[in-house]
């Protein structure tokens, strides 16, 4: 089995983030990056399964420049087998889709594996994109992911109760909340830090596509207003200030 997991790069959520050129281009000065937490869940959930003894080789695939390779270090660290970097700025999910599609019709894969969204711009698209590219099934936001011979059995968390499905190889599965079941991703020890030195990154250049999207303006949520504390026992006030003020009643 050949999996191919889609690796993001974003910013630590810890991090305070700032625009420039007029609020059109974020501010990458100090700024800390991670592997997004949804695609760090699944990566360690693949890991888990080829430790109980599957045979599977995991390639970790990232669109980006130079400065995403210590994440994808990161991954190798982890446990990915080799991975892939496409030298390109990834600013526009159809191109980002359009290249990874690209990867695996060139390496044989059963599955390739994303996150549900990445945690910089939420967009969630990744997922049905390279599955449209390839024309492929796909399940979004799987909470479950259990291998058993050469189906997989999935989980969907929905209103009122979890759906469950079940998918034969090749297929796009996005990496929902309970894709890991403990929900703590592997933290690299010394030996796979060590090891990820020497693994295989491979960096292959883009293919044609033509990003359909820009950013016009990034912006900052308004600030929380100060939060007021109302006594228990005074219920009137409590209900003129969420009806005047919070206006939720």
């Amino acid at each position: 089995m050949k999996a191919l997991i889609c690796i993001g790069h974003v910013p630590d959520t810890t991090s305070k983030i700032k625009f420039t050129d007029n609020d059109t281009k974020f501010d990458t000065t100090d700024i800390k990056y991670i592997i997004g937490p949804y695609e760090e869940l699944a990566l360690t959930r693949l890991l888990d399964i080829k430790d109980a003894g599957i045979e599977m080789h995991i390639t970790a695939v990232n669109v980006g420049t130079v400065e995403t390779e210590p994440t994808i270090r990161k991954a190798l660290a982890m446990g990915a087998d080799d991975a892939v970097r496409i030298n390109a700025d990834a600013s526009d999910n159809l191109f980002i889709a359009k290249q990874i599609a690209e990867v695996y019709k060139n390496g044989d894969y059963d599955v390739i594996v994303t996150g549900k969204e990445s945690i910089d711009y939420n967009g969630g698209q990744l997922e049905g994109m390279i599955a449209e590219f390839l024309n492929l099934p796909s399940v979004s936001g799987a909470s479950k992911f259990e291998v058993e011979g050469d189906k997989v059995h999935l989980e969907q968390e929905i209103e009122g109760g979890d759906l469950k499905l079940e998918a034969s190889f090749p297929f796009v599965v996005s990496a929902g909340k309970g894709f890991l079941p403990e929900s703590e991703p592997r933290i690299p020890n010394m030996r796979g830090i060590m090891t990820a030195r020497k693994k295989p990154l491979q960096i292959i250049e883009p293919i044609g596509q033509d990003a359909v999207t820009e950013i016009s303006k990034f912006y900052l949520p308004e600030p929380k207003p100060a939060c007021k504390m109302v006594d228990p026992d005074n219920v009137d006030e409590l209900v003129r200030l969420l009806h005047e003020e919070a206006k939720v009643i």
